[in-house]
C-alpha cells in the first residue's frame, strides 16, 4: 500500500486533473464514434423496443408525437443509448486507467476482474429489465381500465420509459462489483453492510421506484426482488474484499 501511496504523491492536483481530462476525453470520443455507429440501425432498434408494446395491445400498435421535432428527438435518444452501451467497455478501462496510478502492481491485476465483470453484470441488468421487468410493467400499464382509457402513448414517453428502465437496472446490477471493490481498499466492511439491512431495503425501495415508475405493486415486487439479492451478493463480495485488504495491510 506504501507503494501506491508514494505513486499517488508523486502527481500533483494539475497531473491528477490533466489525467481526468485525458480519460473523459477518450471516454467521449468512444461514446460519439459508437453513437454515430448506432444511428445506422437507429431504426432497427427502435422497432425492437416497440415489441413489449404491440405485445401488450390488442392488435398492435403505433406511437404517436404530438410535436415537430419529437420523432427525430427520440431517434437521437436510441442512437445516444446504444451508443452508451456499445462504448462502456471503453468507458470502465478510461476509469480504470485513471485510479489505477493509485494502485498497486498487485491491485491494478483487478482490471482482469473489474472491466469483465461490470459488464456482465451491466447487461444481465438490461436483459432482466428486457424480458422480466418491462414486458410486466407495459401490459400491465397498457391495459389498465381499458375501458375508460384508451392506450395511445407517444413515442418520446414510451422509449424515455423503456430506455430509462433498461439503462438503470443495467447500473444498478454493477452494485456488487463497485462494494467489493470499495471494501477491497477499506472503506467499508461485510459487517457494516448487514447492520445498515433496514436502510438498505428502504434505498432499494427507491430505487426501484426510480427505476420503474409504474406503481403497480406486481411490477415494484419485481423491481425489488433483483436488487434485494444484488445486496445479499455484495456483502458476501463485501467479505471477501475486506479479507483481501486486510492481508495487504497485514503484509
Amino acid at each position: 500500500m506504501e507503494e501506491a501511496s508514494e505513486v499517488g504523491s508523486n502527481q500533483s492536483i494539475l497531473e491528477h486533473l490533466n489525467d481526468l481530462r485525458v480519460r473523459l476525453t477518450w471516454a467521449a470520443v468512444a461514446l460519439i464514434v459508437a453513437t454515430v455507429i448506432s444511428f445506422i440501425f437507429a431504426e432497427q432498434i427502435l422497432n425492437f423496443l416497440m415489441r413489449p408494446y404491440n405485445a401488450s395491445v390488442i392488435g398492435g400498435a403505433t406511437l404517436q408525437t404530438l410535436r415537430p421535432t419529437e420523432g427525430i428527438e427520440t431517434f437521437f435518444k436510441v442512437a445516444l443509448l446504444s451508443g452508451a452501451i456499445i462504448a462502456m467497455p471503453i468507458i470502465l478501462y478510461q476509469f480504470w486507467l485513471f485510479i489505477s496510478p493509485g494502485l498497486t502492481d498487485q491491485e491494478k491485476k483487478y482490471v482482469y476482474i473489474f472491466i469483465p465483470s461490470a459488464l456482465v453484470l451491466f447487461l444481465l441488468g438490461i436483459a432482466f429489465a428486457w424480458f422480466i421487468l418491462a414486458p410486466a410493467a407495459i401490459f400491465f400499464l397498457a391495459n389498465f381500465m381499458t375501458n375508460i382509457f384508451k392506450t395511445d402513448w407517444t413515442g418520446q414517453e414510451y422509449i424515455s420509459f423503456v430506455t430509462r428502465m433498461l439503462f438503470w437496472m443495467g447500473v444498478a446490477f454493477e452494485l456488487p462489483i463497485v462494494v467489493y471493490f470499495v471494501a477491497r481498499v477499506g472503506i467499508i466492511t461485510a459487517e457494516w453492510l448487514r447492520s445498515q439491512w433496514r436502510f438498505a431495503i428502504v434505498g432499494v425501495a427507491v430505487l426501484a421506484a426510480m427505476i420503474t415508475p409504474s406503481i403497480d405493486p406486481v411490477t415494484m415486487l419485481l423491481t425489488m426482488a433483483p436488487l434485494l439479492v444484488l445486496y445479499l451478493l455484495s456483502i458476501v463480495l463485501a467479505k471477501v474484499g475486506q479479507r483481501q485488504y486486510e492481508h495487504s495491510i497485514a503484509i
